[in-house]
């Protein structure tokens, strides 16, 4: 049996006429999507696409396939649309809180496909900085938040009303200076390495950061410039003039606007975890169909 994911993938190309237009509709890397197109070809036994400078082009088997794939995708849509007035998705508010990077790199194409299953549930999307947005939940402001936590750090616990669900770990790397010397190399570099570095930091007044910068100052990394608001592009642009280094996560540095050198860290035990916090024992329908598409988006992130 296809994946239907798989089919959507097919059908995107086809009608983006490339791999990589087709990506940013869905929400993938051209190197994720192109993974999942191999697997459907594998599963068909056949070249489904022809590659070429331009893009790709449907081969015949795959127009035969893709005329299906609109035919299960068009059935599929229809089935959620039921379930959704079944369910009492046919209606109501959804309010969600996220903060910055999760806001403008993942929710997107998550918030996208809820709109095309349940488009009759009116969306509001509030900025919601760690850990305001756990509070928000909390005092029943929003209904779900995108937050995060680091490590290393000390615990916090959460409210006894909310519960949060990881949904994405992500390791902190290495930003620098184009051309930096410790951006060469393609090994691990260990933090120790960092010694006499001026580090563009974020704590004491990023208290989620503090255990990081804390592992940062042990290996010898000098604070240069505060950055006192949480704000990862000010961070990326300063390190881009040369004014130090900074570890941030992987998805800021491949994601910022400005130019800078990456590089991963010896031992991969700088990570942030990225959540989503929703009021625990409340039965919302909405929230909890969110939570799903959360869930398969990120799924799909970790084993393309």
């Amino acid at each position: 049996m296809y994946d239907p994911t798989r089919l959507a993938a097919l059908v995107a190309v086809a009608e983006a006429g490339s791999i990589t237009r087709a990506a940013e509709r869905l929400g993938y890397t051209p190197p994720a999507l192109s993974q999942q197109l191999a697997k459907l070809e594998r599963e068909a036994g056949t070249a489904l696409l022809v590659r070429h400078h331009r893009g790709a082009r449907l081969t015949g088997a795959g127009e035969v396939l893709v005329a299906r794939a609109r035919r299960v995708l068009d059935e599929l849509e229809r089935a959620r649309h039921e379930l959704a007035r079944l369910t009492g998705l046919s209606g109501g508010t959804l309010r969600l809180g996220t903060f910055q990077t999760a806001g403008i790199h993942l929710l997107p194409p998550v918030l996208s496909a809820f709109r095309r299953a349940y488009p009759h549930v009116e969306l509001s999307v509030a900025d919601c900085e760690p850990p305001a947005g756990i509070a928000a939940v909390a005092a029943g402001e929003i209904d779900l938040a995108l937050t995060h936590t680091y490590e290393p750090a000390e615990e916090v616990p959460l409210p006894s009303s909310v519960r949060a669900e990881p949904v994405l770990v992500e390791e902190l790397v290495l930003v620098t200076a184009p051309g930096h010397t410790l951006a060469g190399g393609s090994a691990r570099l260990p933090l120790t390495e960092l010694a006499g570095q001026p580090l563009i930091s974020m704590a004491p007044d990023h208290p989620a950061r503090q255990g990081v910068e804390a592992a940062l100052a042990r290996a010898g990394a000098t604070p240069s410039v505060l950055v006192a608001t949480p704000g990862y592009a000010l961070v990326c642009a300063l390190v881009s003039a040369g004014l130090g280094v900074g570890v941030v996560p992987e998805m800021v540095a491949r994601t910022t606007a400005t130019p800078v050198g990456v590089r991963a860290l010896e031992g991969g035990q700088l990570r942030r975890t990225i959540s989503v916090a929703h009021r625990a024992d409340e039965v919302a329908p909405a929230a909890d169909a969110f939570r799903a598409l959360l869930r398969g988006a990120f799924t799909r992130a970790r084993h393309a």
